[in-house]
């Protein structure tokens, strides 16, 4: 079967190849900021659902299409990438030594012909403590580049992984895809992982 990614993020990516799905990768362009909902939550859903269905729109033939989008939800906002160093700095300092929820949205749409048969909208969480860096290793941090492209300006499996404490959920999910809700997806769909196509190992 095939299998798309509806997602630039190579976090994502990387994810499903370390799990032994090797899948195709076609960009939404989405306009990202024209999309609001109420909540962290919904947000998440919205977006990724998107996402999947502007890349399943451009398709014909058999396959699945996978979107998704994480936000890192504190005092109910949603945080997405920071638009700039002076903001992933002021949101480092506002994040430490506190926890927070990384919500990511996943949208599967099967897709037969030119039309979507199938369609699932889910959202995983997953807590996360920060540590306590100090301004000299937030700005340290910032000056890498990395917290200026990624959801909740962190990452758990780069240079952010630092200065996360501990993480209650699915981890893979803080990276941006959760493996066992994508699972639990593809069941409901009458698929089984081993029906994706297989990342050279």
């Amino acid at each position: 079967m095939r299998f798309l990614l509806a997602s630039a993020s190579s976090g994502r990516l990387r994810t499903l190849r370390h799990a032994g799905v090797e899948p195709e990768v076609e960009v939404s362009g989405v306009d990202e900021e024209a999309i609001t909902a109420p909540t962290p939550t919904d947000l998440v859903r919205e977006l990724a659902h998107a996402k999947a269905v502007a890349v399943a729109g451009r398709q014909r033939g058999e396959l699945l299409v996978l979107g998704c989008d994480s936000m890192l939800e504190l005092d109910g906002a949603a945080l997405g990438k920071p638009s700039s160093a002076e903001e992933a700095i002021a949101r480092w300092k506002s994040m430490r030594g506190r926890t927070a929820v990384l919500r990511t949205g996943h949208t599967l749409i099967e897709v037969a012909g030119s039309a979507a048969v199938r369609m699932s909208d889910r959202v995983a969480s997953t807590e996360v403590r920060f540590a306590e860096p100090s301004d000299a290793e937030i700005e340290a941090y910032v000056g890498t580049g990395e917290p200026l492209r990624v959801a909740g300006a962190f990452t758990v499996d780069g240079l952010g992984g630092w200065f996360v404490e501990a993480v209650a959920g699915d981890h893979h999910n803080v990276v941006g895809l959760s493996l066992p809700l994508l699972r639990r997806m593809l069941l409901d769909f009458g698929y089984a992982v081993s029906d994706l196509p297989t990342a050279a190992r």
